[in-house]
């Protein structure tokens, strides 16, 4: 038999998914995800590749 799932254990499964999209879709697309650390906004590139990338454009 399979066991229910609580409300907060679907939003945090709904929550997890959409992260892991998020990042698919920025490390496709070379962009950097910009996250919150220490008490600072901080961009976090997601592979060399990307960052080379970006500086090329510039």
């Amino acid at each position: 038999m399979k066991e229910r799932l609580t409300l907060n254990q679907k939003a945090e499964l709904a929550m997890k998914e959409a992260v892991r999209k998020v990042v698919a879709r920025h490390k496709r697309d070379g962009r950097p995800l910009i996250i919150w650390e220490n008490g600072r906004v901080k961009k976090l590139w997601l592979d060399k590749r990307a960052l080379l990338r970006k500086h090329r454009q510039v």
